[in-house]
C-alpha cells in the first residue's frame, strides 16, 4: 500500500466516525491534527523514557502507526502532496553538509 491509499483508508476511516461532519466533537482541522500529532508523537517518548531500549515493540509500532495516520491527514487536509514533499526534502538533504564543526 502506497502512502495515497493510506491516505484514502485513513479518510474512510474518519468519516465513518463522522468526524469530517459539520458540528463534530472532533473537528478534523489543520490546527487540531498538528496538535494531535505532537501530543501523539509524545507518547512515542514515553517508550523510551528512562530507558534506551524499546520495552513493549507491539506498543510502539502502534503510536507510530497514530503518528503516521495524523501525519498523513494533516498534509491530506492541508493539500499537501506529502510523497512529493518527502522526495524534494530529500533532495535538499543531500545538499547539505552534516556534522561539520
Amino acid at each position: 500500500m502506497d502512502i495515497k491509499q493510506l491516505t484514502e483508508e485513513m479518510h474512510r476511516f474518519v468519516h465513518s466516525k463522522g468526524w469530517y461532519a459539520e458540528g463534530s466533537i472532533r473537528p478534523q482541522t489543520p490546527h487540531n491534527l498538528a496538535i494531535s500529532l505532537g501530543l501523539e508523537a509524545a507518547e512515542i517518548l514515553e517508550h523510551f523514557q528512562w530507558r534506551d531500549e524499546v520495552k513493549d515493540k507491539e506498543e510502539l509500532a502502534a503510536e507510530l502507526a497514530d503518528v503516521a495516520l495524523y501525519l498523513l491527514q494533516l498534509a491530506s487536509v492541508s493539500e499537501i502532496n506529502l510523497e512529493q514533499a518527502i522526495l524534494e526534502k530529500l533532495e535538499i538533504n543531500k545538499t547539505r553538509e552534516w556534522d561539520q564543526k
